[in-house]
């Protein structure tokens, strides 16, 4: 089922987590199964064992935890690499995942680039990574460097602005609203503007030496990544 491509199990309560997960995973490559509770998770991991390699678990889920949940995994000995997302961050939580067997920790709300290069680098201690450059036209990133170069020169972002490109490039031909781009840039729990969404885009545009035409702006969406022929 999932020979061509690495699958990604999500579990978690709240749906819009999941579905913003969903679509950011879906987008750079990954296929997904995903899970509103502990029990359910486990369930998963007992049909695709050989299948999934590796599992996004959130600590406050019904019927079983995360903590638990990563514990019966260990159990039953799952070679499965686990990152553990919770708004909990505390250091005796981190410290908890850690010795139930958690191969890293991330706080929410999160930022796409952080947590993708989170995964890749989990990957990557397990053997199991993916490449590590991204390129569209004359644009280049590399996300565990958080370096960018358009057109041969090196660019210079704020930390907004490399999350909102990332996030760009790893949907690139899909239209994205603004609230998608605040749910996945800022987090989750934002409660800013969207029009600074607008602010960033402009900005993040100028800095592109000549790459800011792949950033389009879809009347009364949004915004697309796309690099013309």
């Amino acid at each position: 089922m999932y020979e061509q491509k690495q699958c990604i199990l999500i579990a978690d309560d709240e749906e819009r987590i999941v579905r913003a997960l969903k679509d950011l995973l879906s987008a750079k490559g990954f296929h997904t199964l995903t899970a509103g509770n502990g029990r359910a998770a486990l369930e998963l991991c007992e049909r695709y064992r050989n299948q999934i390699d590796l599992a996004l678990l959130d600590v406050m889920m019904p019927e079983l935890d995360g903590f638990a949940l990563l514990r019966e995994l260990r159990g039953r000995n799952y070679v499965l690499p686990v990152i553990m997302l919770t708004a909990r961050g505390e250091e005796y939580d981190q410290l908890q995942g850690f010795q139930a067997g958690a191969d890293d920790y991330v706080p929410k709300p999160f930022s796409t680039s952080l947590l993708l290069a989170r995964i890749e680098a989990v990957l990557r201690r397990a053997g199991r990574g993916k490449a590590e450059v991204m390129q569209a036209g004359k644009l280049l990133l590399v996300p565990e460097q958080r370096r960018v170069e358009a057109s041969g020169q090196p660019v210079e972002l704020t930390r907004r602005e490399f999350d909102l490109l990332y996030c760009f490039l790893c949907n690139q031909g899909r239209i994205l609203s603004r609230e998608q781009l605040l749910d996945t840039v800022w987090g989750y729990d934002y409660e800013g503007d969207e029009r600074t969404v607008d602010t960033h885009v402009k900005n993040l545009r100028s800095k592109l030496h000549g790459c800011g035409g792949y950033i389009q702006t879809v009347y009364r969406v949004g915004y697309r990544f796309e690099v013309q022929p």
